[in-house]
């Protein structure tokens, strides 16, 4: 790749007096020596995307440093000032294991303090949904947690929260970017920090939230009769590890085995190749320790927590790994089962899924008169929805197939705290039936159907990956579908444009959400296939999910391997190339 002229100019001026001695010996051996890595680092500014900013650690505007992350918090601190009069500004910051989390926490609080705004700083790494819980917590403007989630090692992240404790949305994110894009010189980013402005928060806050998580407990008489369960946990290096050992306990578990070489808190991830819970790879070290236990349930949080990967074991006593939509499913069943029995349903609850998460949810709210709202993909949409419905609705709990999952509202943000306290209780509420939780998702099947999902991930890293990427969308868009595994086509829905197309009755319908490079094709057949870009990751993401009525049990391994052909059919009559 040859350096192109704008590229070295903009890496030239972080050469200057105003950059620390170390970024601009990283920014002159890439002049010198790696071209290719000079465009990467400096070919544009790291944009909010659906998790914030996130990208590689490193010199250059594209990569997150200290003069990125300063220019994100002074863009933040600049809108802050604009939209909050005549009351002191609050701000909460989080962060997890990565390397130089902790010290970008650091400088976000120093511009914040500088700029005259109260800073609420954890003392040591902590979940994301507790950054969420303490905005709202502490009646906080905004919040700031420094994580790039189950990305590689060499990722770090900055994610942005609003007042109502969700991830931010329209118009603040796009309002904060241009204050961010505003920033023309890095002198214009104040990190003279000042501590009188900083209140460090510490395991006093963690207690409000673990009483608060405890609340939500819908059957403590039960998991005391089953309080034995043989729990094996694993914060794959993360944050996790200080809470979710502790929240269990509280809720009267006693048999919670740890895998130790993964307790340790390192931003290098040094026993697993992804710190992602989706990856079976990730959880190989907890199976075999939950195998040489004798253990009933696994659960793996990614490194900000916010996540959780399980396993449980299958007809034949093997351990086998739920994804995203069937712990959704199942957790949904348990409280909907749950609020019903006590009496809690009266109309006006309901259940958000986004619109890439399985149907199957929906299919289970029907069935308890709950209503269930599709949302964007992201987390924030569904906190988003929470806040729109606030005082009129009551929110009882929110799912999306990447392994998130919240109940309660007063969390705006996926919650593996919570979510692993609720998986345990669930597992407990099957044991005193009698069941596994593997029979609780059959059980799931034969009365809603058997739904089956794939998710195939196209990773095309770099400039290039990016404009391959928007040439795949592209070419979907001129020349879709007319059929998917024998079935028609009969709805479009493009986000981007905003428009469905009815197929069979050539109409064009409006789709209010807002918009998001997103394609779905729904067919006669009920299957649909989701196709998007990633917003946090150098990927394109095809979601394919369909489903048939299962009569028995007995026809389980038959309807199965029948949806995994269609659903092959399916990704090569797509064409997906690896």
């Amino acid at each position: 790749m040859n350096t192109d002229k704008q590229i070295l100019e903009k890496a030239q001026v972080w050469l200057g007096n105003k950059y620390d001695e170390e970024t601009r010996k990283q920014v002159q051996y890439l002049i010198d020596n790696d071209p290719n890595e000079l465009a990467e680092s400096f070919y544009r500014t790291l944009e909010f995307g659906t998790g914030g900013l996130r990208g590689i650690m490193g010199a250059g505007s594209n990569r997150m440093n200290k003069y990125t992350v300063g220019m994100a918090t002074q863009g933040l601190a600049n809108y802050l000032k604009k939209e909050i009069k005549n009351e002191e500004i609050k701000v909460a910051i989080a962060y997890d294991c990565r390397n130089n989390s902790n010290f970008f926490a650091k400088i976000a609080a120093s511009v914040l303090s500088a700029n005259g705004i109260r800073v609420y700083l954890f003392d040591s790494l902590r979940p994301t949904p507790e950054l969420s819980f303490a905005v709202r917590h502490f009646s906080c403007h905004s919040g700031i947690v420094i994580t790039a989630s189950h990305n590689p090692k060499e990722y770090n992240g900055y994610k942005v929260y609003w007042s109502d404790g969700g991830q931010i949305v329209a118009p603040h994110d796009k309002n904060i970017i241009a204050e961010v894009n505003g920033i023309v010189d890095i002198d214009e980013v104040n990190f003279r920090e000042n501590s009188d402005k900083i209140i460090i928060t510490g395991d006093e806050f963690d207690n409000i939230y673990l009483d608060k998580l405890c609340s939500l407990s819908l059957s403590p008489e039960i998991i005391g009769k089953h309080n034995d369960i043989k729990i094996v946990y694993t914060p794959l290096h993360g944050t996790g590890v200080k809470l979710v050992p502790q929240i269990l306990r509280r809720l009267g578990f006693t048999n919670i085995i740890n895998v130790p070489e993964q307790d340790i808190n390192d931003g290098n991830f040094p026993t697993v190749a992804s710190p992602n819970p989706e990856e079976p790879s990730a959880l190989k070290m907890a199976i075999d320790k939950a195998v040489a236990e004798n253990a009933d349930l696994i659960m793996a949080t990614d490194p900000d927590a916010d996540r959780v990967g399980v396993a449980v074991r299958n007809k034949n006593n093997e351990f086998v790994l739920l994804n995203g939509n069937q712990t959704a499913a199942i957790l949904t069943y348990y409280l909907l089962t749950k609020w019903q029995e006590k009496g809690l349903l009266h109309g006006k609850e309901y259940i958000v899924k986004t619109i890439v998460t399985s149907n199957l949810l929906s299919e289970i709210a029907k069935k308890f008169n709950v209503e269930c709202f599709d949302v964007l993909t992201g987390f924030k949409y569904i906190a988003e929805k929470i806040k729109e419905n606030e005082g009129t609705k009551k929110f009882i709990a929110g799912g999306e197939e990447s392994y998130g999952f919240l109940a309660g509202e007063f969390v705006r943000d996926k919650d593996a705290v919570m979510s692993c306290a609720m998986i345990a209780e669930t597992a407990a509420w099957a044991k005193d039936k009698g069941k596994t939780f593997t029979d609780l998702l059959l059980d799931i099947y034969l009365e809603f159907g058997f739904f089956k999902e794939k998710l195939i991930s196209l990773t095309r890293k770099g400039k290039t990956g990016v404009e391959e990427i928007q040439e795949m969308m592209r070419n979907y868009r001129i020349k879709p579908p007319h059929t998917l595994a024998s079935s028609e086509i009969v709805f479009i829905h493009d986000y981007q444009s905003s428009q469905t197309f009815d197929v069979r009755n050539n109409l064009h319908l409006k789709i209010n959400q807002p918009k998001s490079d997103v394609l779905q094709f729904i067919t006669a057949d009920g299957t649909v296939v989701s196709i998007r870009p990633s917003g946090t990751e150098p990927k394109i993401k095809f979601y394919v999910s369909a489903h048939e009525h299962l009569a028995s049990i007995n026809d389980y391994n038959k309807i199965s391997t029948e949806l995994d052909v269609k659903i092959q059919k399916i990704i090569d009559e797509l064409k997906v190339k690896f």
